[in-house]
């Protein structure tokens, strides 16, 4: 009878330590949950940004194409009429002048837009460094937790094991006598 009562607290103390593990844990696992969610949704706002930065970039390369090609066919119709009309040289001259300087401006607007362009990506590439960081801080905290709640299991079941053995003890020296 001794036996039986000593198995039976045995597995009541052990279903009540496997309850408070499995609370413990299911915990846990929701906050992992929570913080994959959040880390899923910080990449898709990363990457949503990262296609906007490069659909920005395809529209600036395609104006860029443009104007290039428009000051392109400008110098074009200048050298025709070069080549027709010696006399005008010193109005082509001006105008080539300007057309420079036109591409001048444009190598200009196009540098500053690079450099926005380049200083979005930079921040952008910050931004996630730092949030990736923060995650893998919470994964180590959440991984600090686990092993805490781990020792103290341990700590648990093992004064609950003693006492068991002590109350055991002291049951079988009442049944003694």
């Amino acid at each position: 009878m001794f036996e039986r009562a000593k198995g039976v607290i045995k597995k009541v103390t052990l279903e009540v330590i496997y309850e408070v593990v499995e609370e413990r844990t299911k915990a846990i696992y929701e906050k992992l949950e929570k913080l994959e969610n959040k880390q899923e949704q910080d990449f898709r706002y990363l990457s949503q940004r990262i296609d906007q930065t490069n659909q920005r970039i395809d529209q600036l390369s395609q104006k860029l194409d443009e104007q290039i090609g428009q000051v392109r066919q400008e110098m074009g119709q200048i050298r025709q009429e070069m080549g027709q009309i010696r006399q005008e040289m010193g109005q082509i001259r001006q105008e080539m002048g300007q057309i420079r300087q036109e591409i001048s401006r444009l190598d200009q607007k196009i540098d500053e837009q690079v450099g926005q362009l380049r200083g979005e990506i930079l921040r952008l590439d910050q931004k996630m460094d730092e949030q990736v960081g923060q995650l893998r801080g919470e994964i180590n905290q959440l991984r600090e937790e686990i092993r805490k709640t781990n020792e103290r299991i341990d700590f648990v079941s093992q004064n609950l094991n003693q006492r068991i053995d002590t109350i055991i003890q002291m049951l079988s020296e009442l049944l003694r006598r």
